[in-house]
């Protein structure tokens, strides 16, 4: 049997920061030293470059010239922009789902709001990212590799937005709503599907107010960066 080829370590670091990102351990505007990240996680600063660097081309992270790197800070106007476009593609997402979503998919949805079940009101941050990833698999499941890459992008960024705006993150509401759509296409019920996920998504985008500080940096590189051992 042929042993697994081992994930590049720089794809490592993309990973695990994208999920720190995501999951608001690391919140916008915190800074993303090069020398620290490669000492928790154990790899050079040339392989930590790399890795930011792919996470500022899907707006996650931002260089500040003479500064560095920190986590994106959408503004209020971006944040806007941000939803009206997820809204056009989520939407298209489901008619392409309507069209041809298989057993096995809807399958997969349920299988992973599961998920979402198990971690509700235990795990704030996984919530969160499983939330996302929800509509990411939506995406994915239409067919269209293009259409999912723009979704994923815009899921993650809207992360940002909510570590930056929301109100409070409830993900209660976001399970019930994940189930309705599941229900919407296998009733292949185009209509009702985008209701429910323009309401969703104008949900979510309603909330809008400044979240607590979260933990300090060198906290957080050493939770994520234990996973570079594991």
């Amino acid at each position: 049997m042929t042993a697994e080829t081992p994930e590049p370590p720089s794809l490592t670091v993309y990973r695990l920061l994208r999920r720190a990102i995501i999951e608001q351990a690391l919140l916008p505007g915190a800074r993303l030293p090069e020398d620290a990240i490669g000492e928790q996680f154990g790899v050079s600063r040339t392989l930590v470059r790399q890795s930011l660097g792919r996470l500022e081309a899907e707006g996650l992270v931002e260089t500040r010239r003479n500064r560095g790197a920190f986590v994106a800070e959408p503004s209020l106007e971006e944040a806007k922009q941000i939803f009206e476009v997820r809204h056009v593609l989520e939407r298209d997402v489901i008619d392409r789902l309507i069209r041809r979503i298989s057993v096995i998919g809807l399958d997969s949805l349920e299988a992973h709001v599961v998920q979402e079940e198990r971690v509700r009101g235990k795990n704030g941050p996984v919530s969160i990212r499983l939330a996302g990833e929800f509509h990411i698999l939506l995406a994915e499941l239409s067919g269209n590799a293009v259409l999912a890459r723009y979704v994923s992008e815009l899921v993650s960024r809207c992360s940002l937005i909510l570590a930056m705006y929301r109100r409070r993150h409830s993900t209660d509401c976001a399970v019930d709503e994940h189930r309705q759509i599941i229900r919407a296409l296998r009733e292949r019920d185009p209509e009702a599907a985008k209701k429910i996920m323009d309401d969703h998504l104008g949900a979510v985008a309603g909330r809008a107010e400044l979240e607590e500080p979260g933990e300090d940096l060198e906290t957080v590189l050493a939770r994520y960066g234990r996973e570079m051992t594991a």
